[in-house]
C-alpha cells in the first residue's frame, strides 16, 4: 500500500499534468505582446507559419510572457516597473488569476516555470533602492504567493530557469527611481549574473570588469555549456562597446567582440537574445539590425531590418524575428525570409512554447 509521502507525490503530478495542453490553443510555436491598430494591446499566438492562433487582450503595454510547459497557461507582464502579471487560458482567452507584487515590490517584465510547471518565478525589484528578488508562485494554488529570493544584485530584468532546476538572474545594476524609471546610480552601478540553486541559495555571482561596470546585463539565452548575455551600454554614446556575453562553465564572463562599424551599428542596445543551432542571435531595435554569432562568440553576420527585437528559436531555421513594423522573420546567417506580416507593432519579445 502506498505510504502518504507517495500518495502526495501522485497527486501533485496528477494536479500537473496536460489538461489544458497547447493543442487546444491552436499549437503555438510561440508567444508575444503587441500593440494593435487602436491602440490597445494583446498576446498573441504564433504558430509556426507566421499565423496568429489566438489572442488575448491585455490591460496595457506587454513586455515578456512566461509560458508554461504543459497547459495552455501564460503568464503575460507589464513593462517594467509594472505591477501587473496576467495569468491567462489561451484556449478561452479567460483571465485564470491577476497577479500584484507585495507591497513595495514591483515586476521586472520577465518570469519562468520550473520545468515541471509547479513554481512561476518572476523578476521583482524592491521599489525603493531597486534591491533584486525572485517572486515565487505555486500553480498548483492557483498562483498563490509563496516567497521569494534574494537575486544578489541590483535591478534584476531578465531570469532563466536551468537543466538542473536552478535560476540564472540577470542583475542589470540600475537603481531607478520607483515612479518613472529614471536611472539613479549609473556612476557606480555593478551589474552581474547571478546563479541561484533549486532552493534559492546563492550557488554564484559573477560581474564585468571595471571598464564595463555601465554595461547593464539585461537578456539571457542557455547554451549547452552555459549562458549568453545581451547588454545595454549605460556609458558614453560614442563608445563601441561588446554587447554580447557569455558565462561558460565557472569561467569568468567573458564579451565577444564586433568590427567597429557593426558595434556601432547596434547603438549601445541589445533588446532581445536567442541561441538555436550553435549560433546566437542578439538583437538591436535601435539600430535596426540583428546580428549573429557562433556560440563561441565570433561573429557570423549582421542582418538588417527596421525595428528588429523579438528573437527566438525555429525548427525550420535557426531563429525567428518580429520587428515593431507586424513582420515575423525567418532568420540566420544567410539572411532574413518572411513568414508573416500582421496589423501589429510586436513587443520587445518572442518566447518559445517548449517543445
Amino acid at each position: 500500500m502506498a505510504d502518504r509521502r507517495t500518495l502526495l507525490k501522485g497527486m501533485a503530478a496528477v494536479a500537473l499534468l496536460p489538461t489544458r495542453g497547447w493543442a487546444a490553443a491552436g499549437s503555438p510555436e510561440w508567444v508575444a505582446a503587441a500593440k494593435r491598430p487602436d491602440g490597445s494591446h494583446a498576446l498573441y499566438g504564433i504558430a509556426a507559419s507566421g499565423e496568429l492562433v489566438f489572442q488575448v487582450a491585455l490591460p496595457g503595454r506587454g513586455h515578456a510572457a512566461a509560458a508554461h510547459p504543459h497547459r495552455a497557461d501564460a503568464v503575460a507582464f507589464a513593462r517594467r516597473p509594472g505591477t501587473f502579471g496576467i495569468v491567462l487560458d489561451c484556449r478561452s482567452g479567460d483571465i485564470i488569476r491577476r497577479l500584484t507584487p507585495p507591497e513595495d515590490r514591483q515586476f521586472n517584465g520577465h518570469g519562468a516555470f520550473s520545468a515541471d510547471g509547479r513554481w512561476l518565478y518572476t523578476s521583482e525589484v524592491v521599489a525603493e533602492g531597486s534591491a533584486g528578488r525572485v517572486g515565487l508562485w505555486d500553480v498548483t494554488a492557483n498562483y498563490a504567493r509563496a516567497g521569494e529570493w534574494d537575486s544578489h544584485g541590483i535591478g534584476p530584468h531578465e531570469l532563466r530557469l536551468l537543466p538542473n532546476g536552478g535560476v540564472v538572474v540577470a542583475n542589470g545594476g540600475i537603481e531607478t527611481d520607483p515612479s518613472d524609471r529614471t536611472p539613479l546610480n549609473l556612476d557606480r552601478m555593478r551589474p552581474n549574473l547571478a546563479v541561484l540553486d533549486a532552493e534559492g541559495a546563492l550557488v554564484s555571482t559573477r560581474a564585468l570588469p571595471d571598464g564595463l561596470s555601465q554595461n547593464s546585463i539585461r537578456h539571457l539565452a542557455l547554451l549547452p555549456n552555459g549562458v549568453a548575455f545581451a547588454m545595454q551600454w549605460q556609458g558614453d554614446p560614442a563608445d563601441p562597446v561588446p554587447l554580447l556575453g557569455l558565462a561558460l562553465g565557472r569561467a569568468d564572463l567573458a564579451t565577444c567582440a564586433l568590427p567597429d562599424s557593426e558595434a556601432r551599428s547596434m547603438q549601445g542596445y541589445a533588446g532581445s537574445i536567442a541561441a538555436s543551432d550553435g549560433m546566437i542571435a542578439v538583437t538591436s531595435p535601435r539600430g535596426g539590425v540583428a546580428v549573429i554569432f557562433d556560440q563561441d562568440g565570433t561573429y557570423r553576420a549582421t542582418l538588417r531590418r527596421a525595428d528588429l527585437c523579438g528573437a527566438a528559436p525555429a525548427r525550420d531555421a535557426a531563429f525567428t524575428l518580429t520587428d515593431g513594423g507586424g513582420a515575423i522573420w525567418a532568420a540566420g546567417p544567410e539572411g532574413l525570409r518572411l513568414r508573416a506580416r500582421h496589423d501589429l507593432a510586436w513587443d520587445n519579445h518572442l518566447v518559445r512554447i517548449a517543445a
